[in-house]
């Protein structure tokens, strides 16, 4: 039974506990939610709830006392509250009295504050809407502004407005039926000031390729007349120069240079194309625009490139190629100035199609032309394009190497022409000595061409010793080297005078030479006129030196770079190979007429009776020919080439004397025979005799006399006529006075030479010791020489 009640007490301590520690922490205000969760999750609620009950009551205890401590103070408060409640019902009268005047008096004022609101709201709508009206009068008056330059074709401007318009004002134009029918409006705008604009620039597209003609003219023009001018300069300077080394004194030189203006050139207005290109770029279009461009320009340049199929090429090649070169003038100003219009490249492309069009065309052209000069004013037009276009920057190398190409081709048809010239010279040429009366025709006929034998000036008339033919083809052959460094000059070499040289060369020996060589070999010509051509061709070749000078001088190179040995034209050795020819058919003529007046087996008598006392009257005439035929040789020839016309027939009339008796018409002869050929001989002899020391070679040729020529004859003779016509057989007297004898040649003709009754030595009664002698010498030597063959 005692048991129990501790029990009781020991609960409810724990209980006491329990409920101090809960009701700390309500106290604290600290967080019963752990708390409550784990009395939860072990499932013992209840307990909580009776110690949340116990800790209620608690409180009510506590409050209770708590009251019932403060109970007067409490009674003390509650009247004083009561008080505060009738002070608050008479303020709350008051306010409400107050609140009924205060909405009697503000009604008046809300209404007047309602219009006041108002009021600021329709000013603000009003501002707003002006504000609106200013922006859409703006753009308005930008449209109208935009509207004018379109109608005025200031369409720059005009995209500048309508830039204006879309940077600044379409975002913010409050009327939005206004903004739909701006924004519908530009493109359109846009694509019109393009139509425009690239109407303009296809005009501006026909305009320039119409221009392109005369701008090339004009380019081309200009390059002449810088050409023109620094050929003056270098002809003043060579002349100076030669005077100088004349020692006619010192002379300065001062070289002009002359920029091509280019303004003066290009006159043309380009400012439609920049107004084009720069307005697409303002579109946006600066790609489409480029590539317009350089497709229209290649598609002109391609049809300018196509020659006419109307004029010759010879008619319209100026206009061909001043139309390229006015093309590329113009696209070297597009390249520079027109800002990234075109691209190095593409102007590039363009030259090289034209380059290779243009040589194709030449190179066509070129050979089927039939006239050098013709040939040549293409290549000087050619040329000038080609500095022209040099001056631009553009390689114009491949065009003057195809102009370099036809040299060959042009040098052809200007020998071809040079020949026909040359023939026609010689066709009208009488072979008769130049008679010039004044000093005018001495120089312009001897002294332009250095073919004088005198520094003197002669007396006039003067008559030269060579024909008109020499001037004439010096002239020809002057105007060939002119036509030559002329093509080969402002080519693709500077160096050109080892290739004119080679070119003079073949104008020299296979046109000028042959056509004197055919000439003499014609059979055509007489004695005079092979004299004459003889004398020619010594004075051509004289001249070969003047032709390589001029042309050294044409070419710019010192003129004491020619006059070396090494450096002379292989003509002048061609020439000396035809005068000797020229000799040679001289000397066949001269020993033509020869025959015609010596005739020996027709005009002596071989078997003559009577003793002649003078020579036959064949040889008379002979001598009158020679003395005529020296005496010309005389005037024309040269000293040495008169020593060959001498000899040469001397030497055949002794060959004629020698064949005459070795003729088959001939069959016997006597002594008398052999004294009339030995007057004939006496006479011919003191002709050649006579000559020789007249005309002054027995000053020269002190060793060859004209007489040693009929040596053969004269032996013969000495031998048919001498008492002992067998020493011929002795070696020692052979070799002293019969040296220039055949043994067959004697043998031939000793056996002709008969001695009969009536003949040689007269009647029987006649004959005396002497004359047996001689016979019978000649009977041995004929049987010695019988014996020998």
């Amino acid at each position: 039974m005692e048991a129990k009640p501790k029990r009781r007490i020991a609960t409810e301590n724990g209980d006491m506990a329990e409920d101090l520690v809960l009701a700390t922490l309500i106290g604290n205000g600290d967080d019963l939610g752990p708390i409550v969760r784990h009395v939860f999750e072990t499932g013992r609620p209840d307990g909580l709830l009776q110690q949340l009950k116990s800790v209620v009551k608690k409180k009510e205890v506590e409050i209770e006392e708590l009251c019932k401590t403060h109970y007067e103070e409490f009674i003390r408060a509650v009247d004083e509250l009561r008080g505060v409640l009738v002070d608050a019902e008479e303020l709350k009268s008051d306010l409400s009295s107050d609140n009924f005047r205060l909405q009697e008096v503000g009604s008046s004022l809300l209404i007047q504050l309602e219009e006041l609101l108002e009021s600021y709201s329709i000013k603000k709508n009003v501002t707003e809407a002006l504000k609106m009206s200013k922006i859409c009068v703006q753009v308005l008056e930008l449209c109208v502004k935009c509207n004018n330059y379109i109608s005025k074709g200031q369409f720059y401007p005009a995209l500048k407005t309508i830039d204006v318009i879309e940077r600044i004002y379409l975002r913010n134009i409050p009327v939005k039926a206004l903004k739909l029918v701006i924004e519908k409006t530009i493109p359109i705008i846009n694509s019109h000031i393009e139509k425009k604009v690239c109407s303009q620039f296809n005009e501006w597209l026909v305009e320039v390729r119409s221009s392109a003609k005369n701008i090339g003219q004009t380019a081309i023009g200009h390059a002449a007349s810088i050409r023109q001018r620094d050929e003056e300069i270098l002809d003043r300077q060579r002349k100076a120069e030669e005077q100088s080394l004349a020692g006619f004194g010192d002379f300065a030189f001062t070289l002009e240079v002359e920029e091509i203006d280019e303004d003066s050139v290009l006159k043309f207005d380009f400012t439609p194309l920049y107004r084009a290109y720069h307005i697409h770029t303002c579109l946006g279009l600066e790609e489409q625009f480029r590539k317009y461009y350089y497709r229209n320009r290649v598609l002109q340049l391609n049809s300018d490139l196509q020659i006419s199929s109307v004029q010759p090429f010879v008619e319209s090649y100026q206009t061909y190629l001043a139309q390229i070169a006015g093309y590329f003038i113009m696209e070297d100003r597009v390249l520079r100035t027109a800002g990234g219009l075109l691209l190095p490249d593409q102007v590039e492309t363009m030259w090289e199609t034209a380059v290779a069009k243009v040589t194709s065309v030449l190179d066509e052209q070129f050979s089927h032309m039939e006239s050098a000069t013709h040939l040549l004013l293409v290549k000087d037009y050619v040329t000038l394009l080609g500095a022209t276009i040099k001056h631009y920057g553009y390689d114009v190398g491949p065009v003057l190497e195809a102009l370099d190409n036809s040299r060959d081709k042009y040098h052809d048809l200007l020998l071809e022409e040079c020949r026909q010239q040359i023939a026609i010279v010689l066709s009208n040429d009488t072979y008769e000595q130049m008679i010039m009366k004044k000093d005018t025709d001495y120089e312009s006929n001897v002294l332009m061409f250095q073919l004088q034998t005198s520094d003197s000036m002669p007396a006039f008339p003067y008559i030269a010793p060579f024909s008109s033919m020499v001037p004439d083809a010096c002239r020809i052959v002057r105007s060939f080297i002119k036509g030559s460094v002329d093509y080969l000059s402002y080519g693709m070499h500077t160096n050109y005078y080892d290739d004119l040289r080679k070119y003079l060369d073949k104008l020299l020996i296979d046109v000028l030479n042959e056509v004197v060589l055919n000439t003499i070999h014609g059979g055509a010509i007489g004695v005079s006129q092979a004299m004459q051509i003889a004398a020619n061709i010594a004075f051509l070749e004289r001249a070969c030196d003047f032709f390589l000078r001029h042309a050294a001088q044409l070419c710019g190179i010192p003129v004491r770079s020619v006059e070396r040995p090494q450096a002379n034209l292989m003509a002048k050795v061609v020439f000396k190979t035809s005068r000797d020819e020229a000799y040679i058919s001289l000397l066949n003529l001269v020993n033509k007429k020869l025959d015609e007046f010596l005739a020996l087996t027709e005009n002596i008598n071989w078997t003559s009776e009577e003793t002649p006392q003078s020579g036959n009257e064949y040889i008379h005439e002979v001598i009158i020919y020679l003395d005529t035929l020296m005496s010309t040789a005389q005037q024309i020839l040269s000293m040495d080439a008169m020593y060959k016309v001498g000899i040469g027939a001397l030497e055949y009339i002794s060959n004629s004397i020698v064949s005459a008796f070795l003729s088959d018409s001939v069959k016997r002869f006597n002594a008398n025979s052999v004294m009339a050929i030995n007057n004939d001989l006496k006479i011919l002899e003191n002709f050649a005799e006579e000559k020789f020391h007249s005309t002054g070679l027995s000053e020269i040729y002190k060793e060859g006399s004209f007489r040693r020529c009929l040596v053969e004859a004269r032996q013969l003779i000495n031998l048919l006529l001498s008492n002992q016509p067998e020493n011929f057989m002795n070696p020692v007297i052979r070799e002293k006075n019969y040296n220039a004898l055949d043994y067959k040649k004697v043998a031939t003709i000793c056996e002709k030479f008969k001695d009969a009754a009536d003949g040689i030595f007269g009647s029987l009664s006649n004959r005396n010791t002497k004359q047996n002698a001689r016979k019978k010498s000649m009977d041995m030597l004929k049987k010695r020489l019988k014996d020998f063959n």
